[in-house]
């Protein structure tokens, strides 16, 4: 429980109030950049929910995780789902959520394909433009802006994690893939099974040269070990690219062998599944934690699974993400 929490909640016994419940605000964010290249006549603006918990004050510098639904889902099923209301509520922090639009994917997937989306363009500048606004209004903590996300989500997200450094400062991939994975829009089933057709960890590199070699953006990556959806291989592919972007060479080529000098094997077994978790530091900073979740399909890792795409078993994604955002330095 953080300190304003606690605060809050001493007054509210002192005077005899009841703490004062969170809320959910809707709002829409567009940008300039926004256009879809493969459907440019969709207006480039997307709406969103954001969590704003009881205990928020402005001048307190919550921080902010920005959360983004996969495919066939809406932000608040995804919502219901990870139960990430009731966390953020006990955490403190504020949670984005933005919402896909039919006209843009049928299927409300997140287009992280789309060659604009995937360099900072497209519906990354759209959603990068609504964490600025977000951010601005509600006073969030710059230095702790995290961007998780399940699937086309989780695409997302490390896009946003390549492209904008400077904003995004973690990122948390359930189930997800790497920045520029897809060539085209075409091969995206194709990389989703197989794993990458580009060179991920140059992707990655040129992201850090462009920002100008200073880059501390680490990531979590959760991987089901069932997932016929999105291949294993792009979990590895996303540790090789994130990797990369925080400094740390890789041999070239697309598909280099994951480094193990700064790595931690643990395998751990609980009521649910298997667990293995992989981590890799840099000066003593976390930059990648990969967890293997085995017998895990394409689901979220203890959600609510009253709804598609969640698995009620441990390991707890939604906690597990909660702490990646605590972990980040203030």
């Amino acid at each position: 429980m953080g300190l304003w929490t606690r605060i809050r909640d001493q007054l509210a016994g002192w005077f005899g109030r009841s703490p004062r419940p969170g809320r959910w605000v809707d709002g829409r964010a567009f940008a300039w950049r926004g256009l879809i290249g493969f459907r440019p006549w969709v207006f480039p603006s997307r709406g969103y929910r954001l969590y704003v918990p009881g205990s928020w004050r402005r001048l307190a510098g919550a921080p902010l995780l920005v959360l983004l639904h996969g495919c066939r889902q809406t932000s608040e099923e995804f919502a219901r789902g990870t139960r990430i209301e009731a966390a953020a509520e006990r955490a403190g922090i504020l949670v984005l959520m933005p919402e896909q639009k039919d006209s843009a994917n049928p299927y409300r997937c997140w287009n992280w394909f789309d060659r604009r989306t995937a360099a900072g363009k497209g519906e990354a500048a759209v959603v990068a433009t609504m964490i600025r606004k977000v951010a601005r209004r509600f006073g969030a903590d710059r230095a702790r802006i995290v961007v998780g996300g399940m699937s086309s989500g989780a695409a997302l997200a490390t896009v946003l994690g390549v492209r904008f450094p400077r904003l995004v400062r973690g990122v948390f991939a359930h189930s997800g893939l790497a920045c520029g994975a897809a060539s085209s829009a075409f091969m995206a089933l194709t990389v989703m099974r197989r794993g990458p057709d580009t060179d991920v960890a140059e992707i990655a590199r040129e992201a850090r040269r462009a920002a100008g070699g200073d880059v501390r953006v680490p990531i979590a990556i959760v991987q089901g070990g069932h997932d016929d959806v999105v291949a294993r291989l792009n979990a590895e592919a996303l540790a090789r690219q994130f990797l990369a972007l925080n400094g740390i060479d890789l041999p070239a080529g697309a598909n280099s062998t994951l480094p193990d000098s700064d790595a931690t094997d643990r395998d751990a077994r609980n009521p649910g599944h298997a667990v293995r978790a992989r981590e890799w530091r840099r000066d003593g900073r976390m930059i990648v934690r990969m967890v293997d979740v085995g017998g895990l399909g394409h689901a979220w890792s203890g959600g609510d699974s009253a709804l598609p795409f969640n698995d009620a078993s441990p390991p707890d994604a939604t906690a597990m993400m909660l702490d990646w955002v605590s972990a980040l330095p203030q």
